[in-house]
C-alpha cells in the first residue's frame, strides 16, 4: 500500500482533445510528514504514520509536541497509519504527491456529508405508498408496513426505516489520476469523492 492524506479542495471538469468532458476533484494531497515507523519487532505490525495540517502549539498536548519533536516538525492536526506502506521511509522524511503517477488507479476515502434525519424515500430510494386518489391522505413518502402483526408481533433486525442520513466513512474506488500539479501539491481525479469541501480524504492505492 502507498497513500497520502489531504484536503478537498473542490470540483471541476477537464475536457479531451476530442471534446469529451470529464468531472474531476481537486485534492491538496501533502506534504505529510512521516512522524512514526512501526515495524513487526517493535509493534507487531509494519505501518508508517502521516501527519498532515500545521496546529499551533498552544493547541497541542505535551504529548504530541514530544511526539511530532521526534521527527523533528511542529504539531499536526491530522494523523493517519497506513500499514504495510510499499515505500521505505524514514522518521522525518516528507511524502507529497509525487508518489502518485498520472494515469494510475486509486482509492479515496472520506467521511460523507451529513444529511440529518431523513425519511425512507430519501434515505433509501422508497418511492412511498401510492397516489393521492382513493381516499389516502398524505402518504406520499410513507414507508408503509414495518412489519406483521400477532406474528411475529416485533419488527426484524435490519428493517429500512427513517433515520440519521451521511455522516459515515465512505471509500469509492476505480478513480483515476488525471493530473499531478506537484508546484501546488495538487492532484485530480476523476469523479467525486465523499465529504464537502474542506474536509480530509486519504488517497491510497
Amino acid at each position: 500500500m502507498k497513500g497520502i492524506i489531504g484536503k478537498k479542495i473542490g470540483m471541476t471538469s477537464i475536457f479531451s482533445p476530442d471534446g469529451k468532458q470529464t468531472a474531476c476533484t481537486i485534492i491538496e494531497a501533502g506534504p505529510c510528514v512521516v512522524t512514526q515507523v512501526k515495524s513487526q519487532d517493535t509493534d507487531g505490525y509494519k505501518a508508517l504514520q502521516l501527519a498532515f495540517g500545521d496546529k499551533k502549539e498552544k493547541h497541542a498536548t505535551k504529548g504530541d509536541i514530544n511526539h511530532f519533536a521526534k521527527a523533528q516538525t511542529a504539531p499536526k492536526r491530522f494523523v493517519k497509519e497506513f500499514r504495510d506502506y510499499s515505500l521505505d521511509k524514514n522518521l522525518g522524511e516528507t511524502v507529497t504527491v509525487d508518489i502518485f503517477t498520472e494515469g494510475e488507479d486509486v482509492e479515496v476515502v472520506g467521511t460523507s456529508k451529513g444529511k440529518g434525519f431523513q425519511g425512507v424515500v430519501k434515505r433509501h430510494g422508497f418511492s412511498g405508498v401510492g397516489e393521492q386518489s382513493h381516499g389516502q391522505h398524505d402518504r406520499q413518502r410513507a414507508p408503509g408496513s414495518v412489519g406483521g402483526s400477532s406474528y411475529p408481533s416485533r419488527v426484524f433486525k435490519g428493517m429500512r426505516m427513517a433515520g440519521r442520513m451521511g455522516g459515515d466513512r465512505v471509500k469509492v474506488k476505480g478513480l483515476k489520476v488525471v493530473k499531478i500539479f506537484p508546484e501546488k501539491n495538487y492532484i485530480l481525479v476523476t469523479g467525486s469523492v465523499p465529504g464537502h469541501n474542506g474536509s480530509i480524504v486519504l488517497i491510497q492505492k
